[in-house]
């Protein structure tokens, strides 16, 4: 799961209502509890498996997945959930474009 806003804690107060909603309702079907704040951040954080922040952190991120993979080609993530608007979305795309993927390809 992923996205990208002007700074990290605009990308998760603007990602988490709709991850919670979306996987509370998914936990309900399978018997898990609906996530917290507190577990969201801990998959949210710079080591977690999140790919959740500002276009630096994400480039970072993405990196690191890179290496511990031996190297990546492409990089797909989820972005959609129910409380993210079409503007959300749409910002988190250009920024992807034109900040995140020059990032990645610098290095």
């Amino acid at each position: 799961m992923g996205f990208v806003a002007d700074t990290t804690m605009k990308a998760k107060n603007i990602y988490f209502p709709g991850y919670q909603e979306m996987m509370g309702k998914i936990g309900k079907e399978r018997g898990w509890s609906t996530p917290t704040r507190e577990m969201f951040e801990v998959q949210a954080n710079p080591t977690g498996a999140y790919v959740i922040g500002n276009p630096e952190e994400v480039a970072e991120k993405i990196l690191r997945h890179s290496e511990a993979l031996g190297g990546i080609s492409r990089f797909t993530f989820q972005m959609d959930n129910p409380g993210l608007s079409k503007e959300d979305i749409f910002k988190a795309i250009e920024l992807i474009g034109t900040k995140v993927i020059p990032m990645v390809n610098q290095s």
